[in-house]
């Protein structure tokens, strides 16, 4: 007797997952969910992905994530809900279940597998709380009666049992029911010249709790941006009292983020001033343990999400520029620079790093780039990919032409990304610190331009020069309106059919889908 069961994916069972979706597309034989993206569906969401197995082979898959439904609503796209594939929509808190994708190996049809795969899954809302189930389930069999038929009118004669349509038949069987038709839903889907049956399954033991709704990601978001003024500290422990003094004030206005600049913790070096360049910035490294767990007391304290600009770090004997994330929650997370300009790499050897992330805040995914990382635009791209929000660039430049670099490139990531840029910077100068001699900044905060938004693309910016805050609020919401109906939609308008980004090491951040990736969606064909 057969041994049937269903249990979690795991990242052992990707050969026979992959052997079981190319025989289950058999006129799709290159479509199949790479190890890669598997990976990432089991890092973000394990209990959501099953697999139904027989005498331990595997038969079927099911694949999900949760999303707050209603910032994507009804109208929206298969690359859209997945964000082209990288699961970056996924969300913890959200409150539905979204199928990502159904099969059954040919071999094992007729057992119904996948009623049990669907029950599983409606276990797994249960069991969730959330409101219900939602996917975008192909109509395989359209092109066949597209000729004479609207989709509306094919839907209507599946329902009446006048055509056969073994996934849309398979689909209201179990209990769902068809909200729409989506248009262009799943680019490449001849079979159902891109329409898709929107297919809904409410949990009618849904109960809204405060709880998500306390949790819920904040829309409008304040940053607080410091322009620090560069001057001489007999003790790193009067650095201290410099910073502390800024996380003060920016916590005073309720912000929720402060951001430094870029080497801030530079006039340390003075301390070293019979030290030459390579040698005096090894020494500054020093002190970086202590100014990270100084932050992250004063996260803590002051109930504020720190980005502490950036500084040296010896590891391994290499030297790099980094800087950390202490949130208000205690925890910190490290991000580096991954490319250093030709004068650090000739005074101070420096090294760039090899990491490119977003990172969770209680305000929504952020990314953080040190000073000449924001001008090569595929890092803020693939950030972008991964659904950040808000990228932050503390940076330190010496004269006006070099600010202008970063400025200028700044405020097109902003642009192209449609997203919020804040960058902040160091003003002043250091004449005991050799190659920090002088510095000029204009820290501001950046957004796309569309009509919610200043014309100038510019939210609120410092006074060039000056020692002084930033303090200006930002609305998530605006973003996932531009990016939905904005005049322009850059993010949306990519022509990744013709154009992609690729990170060439391993790495936590899934960048931009290659061309050859599967053209699924929930299907029981």
């Amino acid at each position: 007797m057969d041994i049937v069961k269903i249990r979690p994916l795991v990242i052992e069972d990707y050969s026979g997952l992959k052997t079981c979706m190319i025989r289950a597309y058999p006129q799709m034989p290159d479509a199949f969910w790479k190890e890669h993206q598997i990976n990432r569906l089991l890092s973000i969401f394990p209990e959501g992905q099953l697999v139904v197995t027989i005498n331990d082979q595997i038969a079927g898959c099911a694949l999900s994530i949760i999303v707050q439904y209603d910032r994507f609503g009804d109208n929206h796209t298969y690359r859209e809900i997945t964000s082209n594939f990288t699961f970056s929509t996924h969300d913890a808190k959200g409150d539905t279940l979204y199928g990502i994708d159904v099969f059954v190996d040919p071999e094992f049809r007729g057992r119904r597998l996948g009623r049990r795969l669907y029950d599983a899954r409606k276990e797994l809302c249960e069991q969730l709380n959330l409101s219900g189930i939602v996917f975008g389930g192909r109509i395989p069999n359209y092109h066949e009666h597209s000729d004479e038929l609207s989709p509306r009118d094919y839907i209507q004669k599946v329902k009446n049992k006048e055509i056969q349509d073994p996934t849309l038949n398979f689909q209201l069987s179990n209990d769902f029911h068809v909200r729409k038709v989506l248009r262009g839903y799943l680019l490449g889907d001849e079979e159902s010249k891109e329409f898709a049956t929107l297919l809904r399954w409410d949990n009618i033991y849904y109960t809204p709790t405060t709880d998500k709704k306390s949790s819920a990601v904040k829309s409008v978001v304040r940053l607080g941006l410091v322009q620090w003024q560069m001057r001489l500290y007999r003790t790193v422990e009067e650095l201290f009292t410099q910073m502390e003094y800024f996380v003060d004030a920016v916590s005073a206005y309720r912000s929720d983020f402060a951001l430094f600049p870029e080497f801030f913790n530079a006039p340390l070096m003075a301390l070293h001033d019979e030290l030459q360049e390579g040698e005096a910035i090894r020494a500054l490294a020093g002190y970086t343990e202590r100014i990270k767990y100084k932050f992250a007391e004063l996260a803590l304290h002051y109930n504020i999400n720190i980005i502490t600009g950036s500084m040296p770090l010896l590891r391994n004997g290499d030297l790099y520029n980094v800087g950390f994330l202490c949130r208000r929650d205690g925890s910190v997370e490290q991000y580096e620079k991954l490319h250093c300009t030709p004068d650090e790499i000739k005074c101070w050897g420096l090294k760039g790093g090899n990491t490119l992330r977003t990172f969770d805040t209680d305000c929504g995914k952020i990314g953080i780039l040190i000073c000449y990382d924001v001008e090569f635009p595929e890092l803020p791209r693939m950030l972008a990919q991964e659904g950040m929000n808000i990228l932050f660039v503390p940076f330190l430049t010496d004269t006006q032409n070099a600010f202008s670099r970063v400025q200028l490139c700044a405020r097109a990531r902003a642009i192209e990304n449609e997203c919020f840029v804040a960058i902040a910077g160091s003003v002043g100068n250091l004449p005991k610190v050799h190659n920090m001699d002088i510095q000029y900044a204009q820290s501001a905060v950046f957004t796309p331009c569309d009509f919610a938004f200043p014309v100038n693309g510019t939210k609120a910016e410092a006074t060039p020069n000056t020692e002084m805050l930033v303090i200006a609020d930002v609305d998530l919401d605006l973003l996932h309106d531009l990016r939905h109906s904005g005049s322009v939609r850059n993010l949306k308008d990519r022509r990744t059919d013709l154009y992609n980004i690729a990170f060439s090491l391993k790495n936590p951040i899934i960048i931009e889908a290659p061309s050859d990736l599967p053209i699924l969606s929930d299907n029981m064909a």
